[in-house]
């Protein structure tokens, strides 16, 4: 490995390592509460030295928030394979819920924890509408095969992601403990399936 290969992979493991502890101080903390500082000591790293990666805490959050989406986006993209729009459709509520459960960390990142609008960047983040878009493309080709006529593709699209993001919701905050009875698997799998039943007769 040449000098410059060496460089390169010590600097792309200290930008994962700086992700890593950041992620767990957003969680902790909040993004109001989250420094530079406290990102720095969660990974026994200088302060000053995390600016030759980040500008700042923003752009640390914007980072994590971006590569939750990517690995939300890669899973739902397996399923252009599927020919059906509906089977697609009704696959891609389950890849958003076990992607909630394997990612619990990110997913209340991406969802959850909140961001002042004026630190958001212009326009929003682009990847998280390309997940909007995603599904928004799914409803519209299932619409074309002759289902959900009369629908708004627009508000459909949103009542899906609602739902499917409730569901993800409750687990990632812990709210589903009311239900003794019941597991969380078994709340999100076959409250999906619920839902999915009611989607099958529209």
């Amino acid at each position: 490995m040449s000098i410059a290969e060496r460089k390169l992979e010590e600097k792309q493991e200290m930008h994962k390592r700086i992700l890593d502890g950041a992620r767990k101080i957003f969680l902790e903390k909040g993004y109001e509460k989250t420094t530079m500082r406290n990102i720095a000591a969660e990974i026994n790293y200088s302060q000053g030295s995390l600016y030759f990666y980040f500008k700042d805490k923003s752009e640390i959050f914007h980072e994590l928030h971006k590569e939750g989406f990517r690995l939300l986006l890669n899973r739902l993209k397996i399923l252009d394979k599927v020919s059906d729009p509906f089977e697609r459709l009704k696959a891609a509520g389950r890849i958003f819920i076990q992607f909630a459960q394997e990612n619990k960390d990110y997913y209340n990142l991406m969802f959850i924890v909140e961001e002042p609008v004026k630190n958001s960047p212009s326009g929003g983040f682009q990847i998280a509408q390309e997940v909007i878009s995603y599904m928004h493309r799914i409803i519209k080709e299932c619409q074309q095969k002759g289902r959900f006529k009369g629908m708004d593709a627009d508000y459909f699209t949103f009542m899906i992601i609602s739902v499917v993001h409730g569901i993800c919701a409750l687990f990632c905050r812990d709210r589903t403990t009311s239900f003794e009875n019941k597991t969380n698997e078994e709340l999100m799998e076959h409250g999906y399936e619920c839902f999915v039943s009611l989607l099958e007769t529209s």
